[in-house]
């Protein structure tokens, strides 16, 4: 029998969604990091959703669920471990706590029911089982003559709320004890909003995400220089910049960048550029962010304390109703009113996004603006291949020829690049014995692998690096 803990995955291991890792302490007592769905080639589509998404893995012996931030790979697959009969807490930080109802209530619409009677009661049994944890506490889960377990979050900076979290855990009888980290997703530095985050002092074995493992990040001035250039055009083409965002964290740092360049702008076209958030949803966290101030970065609450509203600003303008999407959609095709739209899905596998795309993919005033990730088997990932190249794409079985031109800017992303997550490692005190490399491609776990490898060599350090999948 292998000695305890272990670590077993159950998505997110194989490929960048999915996110679900449970750390087995005992026969009896474990722990479960994230729930996500499957999303993109991940998804297996010879399964039903619901075939797909079933808790297979057993959940009476789970001490809790701890959730690292709200993204619905990472906590998606909710509704189906309560289903299988899990009954502990979820822990998660305090801006989570605030968010994670409304991904929930979103998720519950599209995919299980639209009978609010059902959602509410499945959002009270949420609510009651939340515990919202302080950043750089210990949480003490389990403390008698045979183990003591504890938990710690700690600032992520990928989305509000996000965190990485440190797990020690000790068996009495044998003396046994170590520290495991789970990096969830972490952000990069200088992202507007949140602050960066620090590396653990500490750990015995590290769950490490790997999105970005092959590659590196624009800087923050080259990214704005670069959102700016294609508003530029938006402007002299009487174009729509359509950016295609996640509803909770890319939408607000987006705006929050757009603000800053409007408020520096000595040209009438760009003080009156409409600024439109066509999403709900991501209204809806916009204001919720806004209420989580004290959760922002130093920067961002100067520019608060100053008297700009960096996420309400006069040039925002939300699209709610069904019907003002659709008038939306077509005025900004038929007029030449230059525009910036934000819609979801981020990786244009649904929602209003895709209705923006069908009407103005085939027409060259129009800019498509990548700023996050797009998985592998996404309308976003083709778009974002075949449309410089004159390619098209198929969207809701249409095909769909793309003139419009194709830009990404990876500055933007929420996640570390390849130096962000080797610097997380090399500046712990104490280094990891082990390593597990998920959430990613394989060539960006293999990309990663390998430079952790040089500097573990360079540094004399011994490390094991798993990188499967």
């Amino acid at each position: 029998m292998s000695p305890l803990p272990v670590i077993s995955h159950h998505g997110g291991d194989a490929g960048v969604t999915g996110s679900c890792h449970r750390l087995q302490i005992s026969a009896d007592r474990t722990l479960l990091v994230d729930c996500g769905l499957f999303q993109g080639e991940d998804a297996d589509t010879s399964l039903s959703t619901l075939e797909q998404h079933r808790v297979t893995f057993p959940v009476d012996d789970l001490l809790a669920l701890i959730v690292t931030h709200v993204h619905i790979d990472h906590i998606g697959r909710l509704p189906y471990l309560l289903a299988a009969g899990f009954a502990g807490p979820i822990l998660c930080s305090v801006p989570s706590a605030r968010l994670l109802p409304l991904v929930i209530e979103d998720a519950l619409k599209i995919g299980f029911t639209r009978d609010r009677a059902l959602i509410e009661r499945f959002l009270a049994e949420v609510d009651e089982r939340l515990v919202p944890l302080d950043y750089r506490q210990w949480h003490t889960l389990v403390d008698d003559d045979r183990h003591r377990v504890r938990v710690r979050l700690q600032r992520a900076g990928h989305i509000l709320g996000s965190a990485y979290v440190e797990v020690d855990s000790l068996d009495h009888p044998s003396g046994q004890a170590q520290r495991t980290i789970f990096s969830g997703d972490l952000g990069a530095p200088h992202s507007p909003l949140l602050p960066a985050p620090e590396s653990p002092e500490r750990a015995d074995v590290l769950v490490l995400e790997s999105t970005y493992g092959d590659r590196e990040h624009e800087d923050r001035t080259t990214r704005q220089a670069r959102l700016k250039a294609a508003i530029d055009r938006a402007l002299a083409n009487g174009g729509t910049v359509i950016v295609p965002a996640f509803s909770i964290g890319r939408t607000q740092e987006l705006l929050y960048e757009l603000e800053e360049l409007i408020h520096a702008a000595d040209s009438e076209c760009w003080r009156d550029l409409e600024i439109i958030v066509d999403s709900p949803l991501a209204a809806r966290f916009t204001a919720v962010y806004r209420e989580l101030k004290p959760w922002w970065d130093a920067e961002a609450r100067s520019r608060a304390g100053e008297g700009r509203h960096p996420l309400a600003f006069d040039n925002l303008y939300t699209v709610d109703s069904h019907a003002e999407h659709q008038q939306t959609v077509d005025y900004l095709a038929t007029h030449h009113r230059p525009a910036v739209v934000i819609a979801a899905s981020g990786m244009c596998a649904g929602g209003r996004v895709v209705n923006y795309l069908k009407r103005m993919l085939n027409d060259p005033r129009h800019d498509v603006l990548f700023i996050g990730y797009q998985g592998a088997g996404t309308p976003g990932r083709d778009i974002q291949r075949f449309g410089p190249r004159g390619g098209w794409v198929e969207l809701d079985g249409e095909r769909i020829d793309i003139r419009a031109r194709i830009d990404t800017i990876g500055g933007y992303s929420a996640h570390a690049d390849q130096r962000d997550l080797l610097n997380f490692i090399k500046r712990m005190r104490q280094p990891p014995r082990e390593i597990r490399l998920v959430h990613g491609d394989r060539d960006a776990k293999q990309a990663l692998a390998a430079e952790i490898h040089a500097w573990a060599s360079a540094s004399n350090h011994a490390v094991w690096v798993l990188s499967g999948g």
